[in-house]
């Protein structure tokens, strides 16, 4: 099986690739063009194409109508098992302060004390010494340690709960990241469905041209190349897009046997934030930075903690003993102290101290590391918004204009075929450069809002 062909772009993630430089897809529209020439050569009008670069959406294989990304979201927060699983993991952890701060489990204790014989209560009324006693005992920390056990577990509880933030945020980027790539595998596919029957065409007239003497072998030659190469890359685009909708059912826990997911056409998001707004809302909002945090503030709390367990703890028990009645009852109370091992208390107290720091440097660790990539994909949609302006407003309209007047020095027999063809391929590569720079942009503008919290229609 052929693997998807893409490519890392500048900030590290996939980005689907033009297939093939020049693309020999989309290369059929070029020769439905030439036919199209050649045949106004025959007829006394000519109609002039105002562009080169067809609707992306028109002859579209699938048919069912588009999924909007945003409904795709939605179905990933609520039916994604791993953001299920993370929410599950912090709630069992908010029950966990309960647990730690509780009294530890009160003791109840039966005593039988006999003479004369080892079965129990076999001289219970043979001596004056035998005595059945019932009596309970319970553990009391000291003043202050259980608070503290609670607060180390609710900051665990707290660092969970961004924990699971971070993994809904990890979804739905890979649900916006799959769906951008699907789109542009979709629309691509598209393309090539409609350029495959324009080639046809093609090599029709190409043929018929050849046997009157009005062209020559090689165009014939390489229209049924072109033909080959077409059903190659719309085979390869059928593999992509069966791969990418494979990941997005896995991602919204849909069965791989549903319906196929139709996109809709990308279209440049709009980014109104400037670079202090983000690099303030990610200090604040970032789940990873808050959940480095939490870490921070229960080290904290575990080393008062082991400051707090060089005290002692205590037990107070209570019994009753009953004599069979030849003598008084028996009345006990015991009071009892347990003393630290100030030597393992010592150590313990400086794996605190030790943890807490180190806690600390992973957290500035985190914060740079989260800063630096936030202010890469800030300056990637910067520089992105302006290429994808460029393209529109001036490559992809000049490259137009270039391809109409030589067409129209095509039509008077003044420029030969290649010609033609380079400057219709120059208009085919920069449109596919728009989509796969609009692909890198649309992936970049999803990183931030993980990253920064933001929220963008």
């Amino acid at each position: 099986m052929k693997s998807a062909r893409f490519h890392r772009n500048s900030s590290g993630r996939f980005c689907p690739f033009r297939f093939g430089r020049p693309v020999s897809g989309v290369l059929m529209l070029i020769f439905a063009l030439a036919g199209s020439v050649l045949h106004a050569q025959r007829s006394p009008e000519i109609q002039q194409p105002t562009s080169v670069v067809t609707s992306p959406d028109a002859g579209h294989e699938h048919a069912a109508p588009p999924t909007p990304l945003r409904d795709l979201v939605q179905e990933a927060e609520r039916n994604n098992p791993q953001v299920a699983a993370s929410g599950h993991a912090w709630q069992a952890s908010t029950n966990v302060p309960k647990q730690v701060s509780a009294l530890p489990d009160t003791q109840l204790t039966l005593q039988q004390f006999s003479v004369g014989s080892p079965r129990p209560f076999a001289g219970y009324t043979n001596s004056d010494f035998a005595y059945v006693g019932i009596g309970a005992s319970q553990e009391l920390p000291y003043p202050g340690k259980r608070p503290l056990r609670a607060k180390v577990a609710e900051f665990d509880a707290a660092s969970l709960h961004e924990q699971a933030e971070g993994t809904r945020r990890d979804v739905v980027e890979n649900v916006q990241r799959v769906y951008f790539q699907l789109a542009y595998v979709q629309q691509t596919l598209g393309t090539l469905l409609r350029s495959d029957q324009l080639l046809g065409q093609i090599e029709q007239a190409t043929e018929a041209h050849y046997r009157v003497g009005q062209g020559n072998q090689q165009d014939v030659l390489k229209a049924q190349l072109q033909h080959t190469k077409i059903l190659q890359d719309i085979a390869h685009h059928h593999e992509l897009d069966g791969q990418l909708e494979a990941q997005l059912k896995q991602l919204l826990n849909r069965p791989q046997e549903s319906p196929d997911i139709v996109t809709e056409p990308l279209s440049p998001t709009p980014f109104p934030y400037t670079a202090a707004e983000l690099l303030q809302r990610t200090r604040d909002q970032n789940p990873d930075v808050r959940a480095r945090l939490q870490i921070v503030n229960r080290e904290a709390a575990q080393v008062e903690l082991a400051h707090k367990e060089f005290r002692p703890d205590f037990s107070v028990g209570y019994m009753y003993q009953n004599t069979d009645r030849k003598f008084r009852d028996y009345y006990m109370l015991t009071f009892s102290v347990r003393l630290p091992n100030r030597g393992r208390q010592k150590a313990e107290l400086a794996e605190a101290e030790q943890n807490q720091e180190r806690t600390k440097q992973e957290l500035q660790a985190e914060i740079q590391r989260v800063l630096a990539e936030v202010q890469q994909q800030f300056v990637m949609v910067q520089t992105s918004e302006e290429q994808l302006k460029i393209y529109t407003d001036g490559l992809i309209p000049q490259a137009n204009a270039t391809f109409q007047a030589g067409l129209a020095v095509y039509q008077s027999n003044k420029q030969d075929f290649e010609s033609l063809l380079s400057s219709f391929l120059d208009v085919l590569n920069l449109e596919l450069d728009y989509q796969n720079k609009l692909v890198d942009h649309e992936s970049a503008v999803a990183r931030l809002e993980r990253l920064t919290g933001v929220s963008l229609p």
